[in-house]
């Protein structure tokens, strides 16, 4: 049987694809917006045109994207081992370089939903069929779901619980290998998902920045796509 590597990832690993990250680097999405505008709850029910077109933007950025090498690796290292991957990001770089089981706690920018009340805090596998891929055209102004309320972007934004989060708890609880890579593991409650792995699960965590963190985790200083590989080899050594 394969062991079970669950990878908890952030914007870092999308950072190498040149996607832009939310709070650091000249690329940075809050530099031109503020995020009471465009990124809560609030600001979609007071202006969901602006809202959506902000998410537009980004999705025609993750559409130009290409998968780098931390994403391949990650991919190609399926044929050895059971891997879930439960990420922040809202990209679909990892799908797209061939990684099987992914799961998403902010939702996924190319996909839209009903902005029908109670929809959006039930997991995506209750409410699939409420859910609809969008692509470069984006969401058009005061487009309508099929159940006749406005269409919005599958994300979840400020001000709204995480839909998927008991489902992430529960995958952690499988882990027998964590790898956490590109997340600064301060935005909570996603942040506090590594205390929910077993006893026995080996922890690692990639990233150029410093980062506190108990001393479970065995750290690799440096961007995904240098520190993952390391990371892989490093597992299959311990087997």
């Amino acid at each position: 049987m394969k062991k079970k590597i669950v990878v908890l990832s952030g914007a870092g690993l999308d950072a190498e694809s040149d996607i832009a990250t939310f709070r650091s680097g000249p690329k940075a999405l809050w530099a031109n917006h503020k995020i009471e505008d465009v990124c809560t709850a609030t600001a979609w029910n007071k202006n969901p045109t602006l809202v959506n077109d902000f998410y537009n933007m980004r999705r025609i950025e993750v559409l130009n994207a290409v998968p780098n090498k931390a994403h391949i690796d990650l991919a190609q290292a399926e044929t050895l081992y059971d891997i879930v991957h439960i990420t922040t990001n809202v990209s679909d770089l990892l799908e797209r370089a061939g990684c099987t089981n992914v799961l998403h706690l902010h939702g996924h920018l190319l996909k839209a939903r009903t902005s029908r009340e109670g929809v959006g805090s039930l997991p995506d596998y209750l409410v699939e069929q409420f859910i609809v891929p969008v692509g470069q055209e984006g969401i058009k102004p005061m487009q309508e779901a099929s159940d006749g309320h406005l269409l919005r972007p599958h994300i979840v934004l400020f001000e709204e619980t995480l839909p998927n989060l008991n489902s992430a708890i529960d995958v952690m609880k499988t882990a027998d290998y964590l790898i956490v890579i590109g997340t600064s593991l301060q935005v909570y409650p996603s942040a506090s998902l590594i205390y929910d792995v077993p006893s026995h699960c080996k922890c690692y965590l990639i990233d150029p920045s410093i980062i506190e963190i108990d001393n479970r985790f065995i750290i690799y200083q440096e961007k995904a796509t240098t520190g993952i590989m390391k990371v892989l080899e490093h597992i299959q050594s311990t087997m």
